[in-house]
């Protein structure tokens, strides 16, 4: 079954490989806070020191959002989607528990179950940057728990659950690209609605950590493209170029320049790939987001997608994991009977 109309179908494969068959999908994103999500480990916002831009070569300290605190919550988006429209092995599955391995997340963004097997992910996501420094994106807040009538004391005792912790602050900016090996096109349009459909990303995410995904493009190539840092610091480059007060400022960034910087720096950075690629940005992207969101804001069309990638993720399943697993044990099994017992 054919989606879409202003992709060429030869980005595509028409069932999902065993092997690396050289076709990459690159998804170019910007990741932009609306509250004050948190990005740590052991209680401390992650961060990294590094080179402001690729050509201002002064060191700043950036924030950090790893690789799983993006593909996590995408992942468990789609799992939700499967749920709700009961596709393929839903109620079998259980998250970092018990992976059914045919489902479209169980193939698409891997899995592991110690000796039950495992599938590599094919959805790479690495850690993305903050534009802006560490110093200009965060702020510490003091937090209380009062008790029910709203103060922090009660019978002449006062409670001690007051803590401090780092947030990070609304308006920042995170350039990150996701990249699909080897999609089908039903594959390609699950990653793709994951993307756009995730609003929550970090620790706390019942109450804060809402996060808006604008994405500004697709690039088809055969290879691996620029990664985030460097993305990240031509986009620095360009927007201290334009508007060095703004860029240093400790006001959030304007939202249009940023867009339009990011635009401009991956098509720079491109340039200097040495691998074939067609990149849809600008208007032709346009007409592809056009698309897809009329695909997946229909509920039939969006269950048909669903099927059919499930479908796909199935057969994959049968043909490549349960096979194998099958030689496996049936290896294991002629081992133990012709071992000789010890005297």
């Amino acid at each position: 079954m054919k989606f879409l109309t202003t992709v060429d179908a030869k980005h595509f494969h028409t069932e999902i490989p065993a092997k690396p068959m050289g076709k990459y999908v690159h998804f170019i994103t910007m990741r932009i806070t609306e509250s004050y999500p948190l990005f740590q480990t052991d209680g401390e916002l992650n961060k990294a020191r590094v080179r402001a831009g690729v050509n201002n070569s002064e060191a700043i300290s950036r924030l950090a959002m790893f690789k799983r605190k993006q593909s996590t919550p995408e992942r468990l988006t789609g799992r939700e989607l499967l749920r709700n429209y009961k596709i393929g092995d839903w109620e079998k599955c259980d998250y970092n528990v018990d992976f059914s391995k045919t489902t479209p997340d169980c193939i698409l963004y891997g899995f592991a179950i110690g000796d039950s097997g495992s599938e590599k992910s094919k959805v790479v996501v690495d850690t993305a940057y903050s534009i802006t420094p560490f110093d200009d994106a965060h702020l510490n807040f003091t937090l209380n728990a009062p008790f029910e009538n709203g103060t922090m004391s009660r019978n002449g005792e006062v409670t001690s659950r007051i803590n401090s912790q780092d947030h990070i602050l609304p308006q920042t900016f995170f350039p990150s690209i996701v990249t699909i090996k080897d999609p089908t096109e039903a594959g390609f349009l699950y990653v793709f609605n994951n993307i756009l459909r995730t609003r929550h990303y970090g620790a706390q995410t019942t109450r804060t950590g809402r996060v808006r995904n604008e994405l500004i493009g697709v690039i088809f190539a055969d290879g691996e493209i620029v990664s985030n840092l460097r993305w990240t610091q031509h986009i620095y480059d360009l927007m201290k170029d334009a508007q060095p007060t703004q860029i240093n400022s400790p006001d959030p960034l304007n939202e249009d320049d940023v867009l339009k910087a990011a635009k401009a720096a991956i098509e720079q950075a491109m340039k200097n790939e040495y691998i074939p690629f067609i990149a849809s940005i600008g208007d032709k992207f346009d007409t592809l987001l056009a698309e897809v969101k009329q695909i997946t804001g229909d509920e039939s069309k969006l269950k048909e997608l669903l099927e059919q990638a499930n479908n796909e993720s199935t057969a994959y399943a049968n043909k490549h994991i349960t096979k194998s697993g099958d030689k496996a044990k049936k290896g294991a099994k002629k081992a133990t009977s012709t071992a000789t017992p010890e005297s």
